[in-house]
């Protein structure tokens, strides 16, 4: 089998897997990184939101032979890590505005929040309700208007 080499939070990691092998499955059954959920794996459900080189995917649509060495992935588990804190703001608004009931959406919630605030500030522009409402992560116990409110908290501090 052909080897893949990428970063995973922040290490270089190698794995001996297809091509074809869905990067949701290189982390959670490879590499055991289980932050990213499996939910429907047709990238609908949207629990398994990662970031590659900083911007949000799916990783149950990547095929782990799309990417290159030089690749960043990073998961929930290595979020703190990319702003050098114990907790990411966005993690610690989770917290504040008690967003979590059964937690299952949660990991994808935040990654999806952290790249579309990222992704904001770097059009120089504020987080608008139209940008909360293109976040499509489902949450099956519907905390849609905590999760709002930790959106805005934790763009606040990032």
């Amino acid at each position: 089998m052909p080897e893949h080499t990428f970063r995973l939070n922040g290490e270089q990691v190698t794995v001996d897997v297809a091509d074809d092998v869905r990067l949701l499955w290189v982390l959670r059954d490879v590499l055991g990184v289980t932050g990213p959920k499996y939910g429907c794996g047709i990238s609908v459900c949207q629990a398994c939101v990662s970031h590659v080189n900083g911007k949000a995917v799916t990783p149950c649509t990547v095929p782990v032979g799309d990417l290159d060495a030089s690749d960043e992935v990073t998961t929930i588990e290595g979020l703190p890590d990319t702003v050098g804190e114990e907790l990411h703001p966005m993690q610690e608004a989770w917290l504040e505005q008690d967003v979590s009931q059964c937690g299952y959406c949660q990991p994808g919630q935040i990654m999806a929040a952290v790249a579309l605030v990222r992704r904001s500030a770097e059009e120089g522009r504020d987080i608008t309700d139209d940008d909360l409402d293109g976040i499509r992560n489902i949450c099956r116990c519907g905390t849609y208007l905590r999760i709002r409110e930790a959106i805005r908290a934790g763009a606040a501090h990032m």
